[in-house]
């Protein structure tokens, strides 16, 4: 259940990190590139929660 919180990391906890407008990664402002990465990696984090219940036998 720990993979559940990383997207919080990723959304709100880097945060004040990663608020800048430069560099650009990719042709985008840093800030909108890891939000898109962060979203990205959010449905990894929950299906390795799940995947990790099943084999415990809870789901």
């Amino acid at each position: 259940m720990l993979w559940l919180l990383a997207p919080y990391v990723l959304y709100l906890g880097t945060l004040p990190l990663v608020d800048r407008v430069h560099p650009t990664v990719l042709g985008l402002p840093f800030l909108f590139f890891w939000l898109l990465l962060a979203t990205l990696l959010t449905p990894a984090a929950v299906f390795l929660a799940w995947r990790g219940d099943r084999k415990r036998g809870r789901a």
